[in-house]
Order: C-alpha cells, then sequence, then structure tokens
C-alpha cells in the first residue's frame, strides 16, 4: 500500500460515555473538538507541536497516542512507515471523562485513512476496531467515529461493533468540568467484579427507556438516566463529582457522571438551558475548580480531508 497524500486535516469531537445506566455501551457525540494536521516527511523524524490542552505533558515523539494510533493503522494496510509532522489543536481536556484519549485514537487512525491511497481497507467498521483494541472499550471510540448516539457491544468472532441512535433535536448536553483530573483506571478500580441481579435488571430497563428518552420523549430523561450499576460505586474516588450530580438530580435535572468522571453531564431539553445554568450556578457558582459548557450534540463525527 502506498500513500496518496501527504498532508492531512482531521476534526475530532469530545465525546460522553455510559450516559448513566448504559455502562460501558452508550456513547454522546459532544461539539466541541480537537483539530489535528499531519505532515508526511521524507526523513525518519517524527515531531509533534501541541496547543492547548496537554501542551508540555504529553510525549512529542512516537510515543504520542496519535502517533501510535496512525502507526497501527499504517500497519495493518501494509503503508510505508514514514517521518512525521502533528500539530495538534487541543480543546478537549484531558483525564475528566470527555474521551480525550479515543479522540486522540480515532484522529490517528482517520489521519491515517487519508494519508494511504486506498483508504477502503480503513472504513469505519476497521476504524472501531483498531480504535477498540487501543481504548479497550468501544463506548467512545464509537460516537467519536459515527457522531451523535452511539450504543457500541461485541460480537464473539466478528469484534466490537456499533449503530447510531435517534437524538431528539430538542435535547441538549450541559457538562460542568472540573480542574481535577481521574484516571479511568482507577475510576474502574473501585467497581466491585459482581453486582446484585436485581440492579443489573434495573439498568437493563433504565438503558432501554433512554433509548426512547433520547429519541422520541425527552421528558423521559430523569427516569432514563438513572444508574445503580457503577456512579455511586465511584462516588468515594470523586465526592465533589457525585454531589454535584446528587444535588442537580434533587432539582429535577438528568445528571449523570460523564464517563469515568470527574465531569458531570447533563440532558436536557433546550428550552431548559436557563434553568439547568442556573442550577448548576446555584451549586458551584463562584468556584474556580469548576467551568460549565454547553457545547450542543455534534451529529456527524470526526472528519478527515486531505490538503
Amino acid at each position: 500500500m502506498q500513500l496518496g497524500a501527504d498532508h492531512v486535516r482531521v476534526r475530532v469531537p469530545a465525546t460522553s460515555a455510559n450516559l448513566g445506566p448504559g455502562f460501558d455501551a452508550l456513547g454522546l457525540a459532544l461539539a466541541y473538538h480537537d483539530v489535528l494536521e499531519v505532515r508526511a516527511v521524507g526523513s525518519s523524524e517524527v515531531r509533534v507541536d501541541v496547543t492547548g490542552e496537554g501542551a508540555g505533558e504529553v510525549p512529542d515523539d512516537e510515543r504520542h497516542l496519535v502517533v501510535r494510533a496512525l502507526r497501527i493503522a499504517l500497519d495493518h494496510v501494509g503503508a510505508p512507515r514514514t517521518g512525521l509532522h502533528l500539530t495538534c489543536t487541543n480543546r478537549i481536556p484531558h483525564g475528566r471523562g470527555m474521551g480525550s484519549s479515543a479522540a486522540a485514537v480515532v484522529a490517528g487512525l482517520l489521519a491515517a485513512r487519508e494519508l494511504v491511497a486506498d483508504p477502503s481497507g480503513l472504513d469505519d467498521a476497521t476504524i472501531l476496531a483498531l480504535a477498540t483494541e487501543l481504548e479497550g472499550h468501544p463506548d467512545n471510540a464509537a460516537p467519536a467515529i459515527y457522531g451523535g448516539a452511539t450504543v457500541a457491544w461485541s460480537r464473539a468472532g466478528a469484534g466490537p461493533q456499533a449503530a447510531r441512535l435517534q437524538i431528539h433535536p430538542g435535547i441538549e448536553p450541559t457538562l460542568v468540568v472540573p480542574t481535577t483530573r481521574l484516571a479511568t483506571r482507577a475510576a474502574r478500580g473501585v467497581l466491585p467484579a459482581t453486582v446484585p441481579h436485581a440492579d443489573a435488571s434495573f439498568n437493563a430497563g433504565r438503558s432501554a427507556l433512554l433509548v426512547h428518552a433520547l429519541a422520541q420523549e425527552p421528558a423521559l430523561l430523569f427516569d432514563a438516566t438513572e444508574d445503580r450499576l457503577h456512579q455511586e460505586y465511584r462516588s468515594g474516588v470523586m465526592a465533589s463529582t457525585w454531589e454535584l450530580v446528587r444535588g442537580l438530580r434533587e432539582q429535577g435535572i438528568a445528571a449523570t457522571v460523564s464517563g469515568a468522571g470527574p465531569t458531570v453531564l447533563a440532558l436536557h431539553p433546550v428550552a431548559d438551558r436557563e434553568r439547568v445554568a442556573a442550577a448548576v450556578d446555584d451549586l458551584v457558582g463562584g468556584s474556580r475548580r469548576w467551568s460549565a459548557l454547553q457545547p450542543g450534540v455534534d451529529s456527524v463525527g470526526a472528519v478527515a480531508e486531505r490538503l
């Protein structure tokens, strides 16, 4: 496989996984993006320039997650290894439960697809499979690739799968993002190996209800985002997040932990935007430890183009 381009740009959205009861399955793409430019160069040099989130913190060489993902994709289709110059403009907060690592992985994979002469070997299904190998779960990668809301699962012998869900146009997300970070590994480490059958049954019903609420009845979002599988178990490692979730829910707002946390996600009708903003301000207003975002839903997913 030969390269067909030497300069590409990728825009990839932040994502929020779980959405309450849909643990490791449901995800939502957010209109809040990282932008990546990749140049293939004749030398063996790898250089990564980062502005915004992660600047001065993430590796600037082959160890960078985008580079690793891009290399895996090029190797998958037998494309030659080349030197790379990456320019990353990052907005997605790191370690906040907004899918920053999935965004980096998907960006690298899609950049590789645009670089090669024949992109058919890196179709969306293959991108999802490669992203899941790197991420461990497809719940963030799926909405980053496909946009909108998605449900992801794995089929024996066929690997990760994903389907887009319909979203009612009157629904929008509000995120409340803390300055503190939490590693996904730490958030997963406090989860029990087993849960009561009644809790599993409860979440199965709420997940089904959430699919319906997202598509047709936003008024059901509050009940549909109830969870018994993961959020309260994690409260000990993100006490302020859990306190904010509970505070918003006490006001009738469908608040959940975004991904592994510690960001809080609220799903609500557009008409409730000001009420939700006021509730957030009432609970955390004046605190420099939190900032609120209302980015909207990204209905497109990651976009790549040759330059």
